[in-house]
């Protein structure tokens, strides 16, 4: 029996074992893959308060070490269902505990494309917010056309020279005012009905190609490509618990409580408004705290 079982090893669920092993209580993180989540996929942070020019992979294995420091157990293990007595069940063995905290966080969804796995860091990027500032006075593109691009590609055309907004479609999806404000930057050239074909570069993005709906294609010199695609959730396996919305976020009425008691939630997992570093280190915080506090009353 462990007091509480962490399912994730990113930021919100390390920090959340960070919190609960200094409160001296038995704790198990579960991962599926390997600690860290998205951020170690970040060449550079420089937007964590007081860790400017650190790398994902850097930070996270700081935050690893000192979760795994203080005899926390990090296992490798894909969790598979949470069944009602708060008993998680795993591709391997069946742990139980006095509460759960979810914190799988969510996926950028990828384009599919050679290359793209390789340059991440390289010049793609999932997050204008996180390494925009990398690319001042270069040429990028931005990919999608949801209001999370519309919103990358107008936060950019304030730093870079140019921006390139890729869209499959011949309107957006985006919120009208969005698409306002984008057709008054100078900067930015929108290219309707068309997807990403290719990425051309080795050790660095230095072009993509375009193809348009009739098959037409074209080479855009670039420094750096923006993915807003959108996000992809892993909680399917939680729906018989708790509540999970239709874009498979789960719910939660003020940010730590799903509709199962006992059962908490931190980052980017959860319905929220902004998918940072920052603010999945204090969901993690705030659930583990919450959690403890709970427990003992």
């Amino acid at each position: 029996m462990y007091d509480i079982i962490i399912v994730g090893a990113g930021p919100a669920g390390l920090t959340a074992a960070l919190y609960a092993g200094r409160a001296n209580k038995k704790v198990l993180v579960l991962e599926a893959k390997t600690y860290g989540g998205q951020i170690i996929n970040t060449l550079e942070i420089e937007n964590y308060p007081g860790l400017p020019n650190i790398s994902g992979f850097e930070y996270a294995t700081n935050l690893y070490n000192q979760v795994t420091n203080l005899g926390i157990e990090v296992v490798l293990e894909p969790v598979i269902r949470i069944e009602e007595d708060n008993k998680v069940i795993t591709t391997k063995n069946e742990y139980q505990a006095k509460a759960i905290i979810l914190a799988t966080g969510a996926e950028n969804r990828k384009l599919n494309i050679p290359k793209e796995q390789e340059l991440i860091g390289k010049g793609i990027s999932y997050c204008a917010t996180c390494d925009g500032a990398f690319y001042k006075n270069k040429v990028v593109a931005v990919n999608g056309g949801g209001n999370t691009a519309l919103e990358d590609a107008i936060y950019l055309s304030n730093i870079v020279e140019k921006v390139y907004l890729i869209h499959r479609r011949d309107t957006f999806r985006g919120e009208e005012k969005l698409q306002e404000e984008l057709k008054k930057k100078e900067n930015v050239e929108i290219i309707y009905n068309s997807t990403i074909k290719e990425l051309i570069g080795e050790d660095k993005l230095t072009a993509i190609v375009v193809e348009d709906k009739e098959g037409n294609t074209r080479e855009i010199p670039v420094n750096g490509l923006f993915i807003a695609i959108g996000q992809s959730p892993k909680n399917e396996i939680f729906k018989n618990i708790i509540k999970i919305n239709d874009q498979g976020y789960i719910e939660s009425t003020d940010g730590v409580h799903t509709s199962k008691e006992k059962v908490y939630v931190a980052g980017d997992t959860r319905v929220k408004e902004l998918r940072q570093l920052t603010t999945a280190v204090s969901d993690g915080a705030i659930a583990a705290t919450t959690a403890i506090k709970e427990m003992e009353d």
